[in-house]
Order: C-alpha cells, then sequence, then structure tokens
C-alpha cells in the first residue's frame, strides 16, 4: 500500500466562475491528451495515485495546499468530459455533499446507457458504497467523510475518491482506492490516503493487525444476541475497574477474559463513550445477530452498520478476547514521491520528474490559448 502525507487544510468559500470554468477547459484538454496517449483505464488509475491526482489539480490552477482541490478537481473533470463520456471512455460519478449520494443512481444510469449487465452495474455499486463504508466506519480517524467520487472504465477498472474533514483541527484528509490493487475490500485497499498530520491514534480496522479483531467480531455475532450482550454487560460492571478476570464457558470451549491491568478505561479510544446504552445499537446487534452475516465484509455491508457498530464489536474483541485492534493512523507515511529530508527515503527523481513530464507533455498537446499553456507549465516548473 502507498500511503502518503500532504499537507492542506479546510478550504471555505466557492472557487469563482472565472477560475472554474477555466479549469474544466484545461481539464478537458488534459483528459483528452492523456486518454489518447495511455488510453482509459490507464487515466483511472493514475487518479487513483494521491501525489498524481494533487499535482494534476496545481496544473488545473489551484493551490497545493488546499483541501478544495479534491471537490473542484473532482466537478471541473466531470463537467470537462459532460456530453463525451462515451468518446473518452471515462465515467466520473458523485462528488461533494448532496451529490455523492447520487454516486449509486449515477452508476445505474451509465450501466443503462452503455449496455453494461445488471451484475457488472451491481458490482460497480456495490464497491463505491463498501469503499464509503469502509473508510467511515473501518478507519475511525477523526475524519467525517463528505464527498465521494467514483471513477471507472467500460472495461471495468475504477478509482475512489473521497475526502474527510475534521472540524476540530479544520484539516482534510483524502482516500484514494484503485480497483486493479485490490484483493480484498476490507484489508489495507487503499491506493493512498493524503493527510495534513498523521493522527497520534486511529482505530484502523482495515489493518492486517486487526485480523483477529475481525474475525472474532464475526463470531460474536454468530454466537447470538444474548451472549454478545452478556459481554457487553461484563464491560459495563467492569468499566471503572482497572484489574480484574473472569471466565466464561460456551460449551465444550473455555475462553478466558483478559486481565485489564494494561486497559486505562477513562481514556480508551472506544470505551468511553459508554455505547451500552444505546437502544439503536442493541436494535442493530439484533439485526444483525439473526442474519448471522458469514464474513466480515457482510457483516460490515448491512444496512445500519455503521461506526458505532464496528467500535462496540472492536471493543468486546479486544478486552474480552484480547484481539487488539491496529491503533495505528494508516496515512503515517510521506508522499509516494520520497521526502527532501530523505524521510522515509529520498526522493525517487525518475518517478517525480516523469510524472511531471507527462503532464507538461499534455499541457503542450493541449488545444488552449498559449498564454494559458505558459501559466500551467509556470505551475508545473514552481513544484
Amino acid at each position: 500500500m502507498h500511503r502518503g502525507i500532504a499537507t492542506f487544510t479546510l478550504d471555505y468559500g466557492k472557487c469563482p466562475p472565472w477560475l472554474f470554468e477555466r479549469m474544466v477547459k484545461l481539464g478537458r484538454e488534459m483528459t483528452r491528451v492523456l486518454i489518447e496517449e495511455y488510453g482509459p483505464d490507464e487515466f483511472i488509475k493514475r487518479i487513483s495515485d494521491p501525489v498524481w491526482f494533487q499535482s494534476l489539480g496545481t496544473v488545473l490552477a489551484f493551490d497545493w495546499n488546499a483541501s478544495g482541490l479534491t471537490t473542484i478537481l473532482t466537478a471541473a473533470l466531470k463537467e470537462a468530459i459532460r456530453g463525451q463520456e462515451k468518446d473518452f471512455g471515462i465515467f466520473i460519478a458523485g462528488g461533494k455533499g448532496k451529490t455523492s449520494r447520487k454516486t449509486p443512481d449515477e452508476i445505474v444510469s451509465w450501466g443503462e446507457k452503455l449496455s453494461l449487465s445488471p451484475a457488472h452495474t451491481n458490482n460497480l455499486v456495490y464497491n463505491s458504497r463498501m469503499s464509503a463504508k469502509v473508510d467511515s466506519s473501518l478507519v475511525q480517524d477523526g475524519f467525517q467523510i463528505y464527498h465521494h467520487s467514483f471513477f471507472f472504465s467500460k472495461s471495468g477498472a475504477w478509482t475512489v475518491v473521497q475526502q474527510g474533514m475534521n472540524t476540530k483541527n479544520a484539516t482534510a484528509r483524502r482516500y484514494h482506492w484503485y480497483s486493479e490493487n485490490i484483493d480484498d475490500l476490507i484489508v489495507e485497499p487503499h491506493s493512498g490516503i493524503a493527510t495534513q498530520i498523521p493522527q497520534t491514534s486511529a482505530l484502523n480496522l482495515t489493518s492486517r493487525n486487526s485480523d483477529k479483531t475481525r474475525q472474532i467480531s464475526t463470531q460474536l455475532i454468530s454466537d447470538g444476541y444474548q451472549t454478545l450482550l452478556s459481554d457487553i454487560e461484563i464491560i459495563k460492571k467492569h468499566s471503572t475497574k482497572t484489574s480484574w478476570m473472569a471466565t466464561l464457558k460456551r460449551g465444550a470451549d473455555e475462553l478466558t477474559l483478559l486481565k485489564l491491568h494494561d486497559i486505562d478505561f477513562a481514556h480508551h479510544p472506544v470505551e468511553g463513550e459508554a455505547f451500552w446504552n444505546s437502544p439503536y445499537l442493541k436494535k442493530i446487534l439484533a439485526k444483525l445477530a439473526h442474519l448471522k452475516p458469514e464474513t466480515y465484509e457482510k457483516l460490515l455491508s448491512t444496512a445500519g452498520v455503521g461506526p458505532k457498530t464496528i467500535r462496540a464489536l472492536s471493543l468486546v474483541s479486544e478486552i474480552i478476547y484480547g484481539a487488539r485492534p491496529s491503533y495505528e493512523d494508516p496515512a503515517r507515511y510521506s508522499f509516494a514521491h520520497g521526502g527532501k529530508d530523505s524521510i522515509p527515503y529520498p526522493v525517487d527523481r525518475p518517478t517525480y520528474d516523469q510524472t511531471i513530464e507527462i503532464l507538461r507533455q499534455a499541457v503542450v498537446k493541449s488545444r488552449i490559448n498559449p498564454l494559458e499553456k505558459d501559466k500551467a507549465i509556470g505551475r508545473l516548473n514552481s513544484r
């Protein structure tokens, strides 16, 4: 997985019409040239690269360190190809706020226009929906998703670009997915995560280090609602204590509860919300116990399951059965191209130069006036 850290803060206000119009015009030409040179699937792949995406936004006249780059660039590209999607061979669904909730309908509409099989279309919708669920429920890092866009080609390649905001520190975080990089939708599926600063603690259930937590969470649901409530009651009863031990027998199996001398309940990232008092959560847990999803992915995909349900199951798995999940922020590394201070590794100059050169050539070949070309190349040269 290629993780990345970019520095961008929340943008307020709207993009001025004159700037958006120019971004649409240049974006159309950049898209045309890149697709002519490399094909639709390669364009989809490049969008999944956080650095390449950020660079494209910079070329199209946006500030490097602005969160608005994500939303405006996506909107500009979507407008740029409007009416020419079939010619370009790429399709963009979703966007910011309310528009993001229209993503499934837009994908279905394109599926009908392109005569895609229902199975193909439904799979695209499922991938879009699950990527949003994963980044809101399995990666609990303090950022609320407010932008979701789904790029795809007729052949089936797809990329997700979605962004979350943290209103407490006024920063944004962008999540990238790419279909060919994904073996499992819930296990380290990102092609990159760009953020301003890494979080000191984030519940990361996509990590391979959270495998046991996911397994036990699924088993807890399979064991039945009353058994799960019993486990929750144990946590509730001992939530103010710092050390205890008990055993629980289920048939032929004996499960030994954790000795909690190392767990600080008052500062635990999950337990502090006292989730056992939530009637809605109990309703969702009862629903899951009735459905008995066979896998963690099916558990997550169940309607009504959200961050709170996932946190509750994670806590029970950790405290009762010792399955501690990963609390490491998945966006804790430097740019994919490396850092100027050689942290975590020196800049990959050939790759970095290639990124710039590809975009520069696209600008040169674009059919825009010379003045706009010079400005775009100037922005590239300043990076």
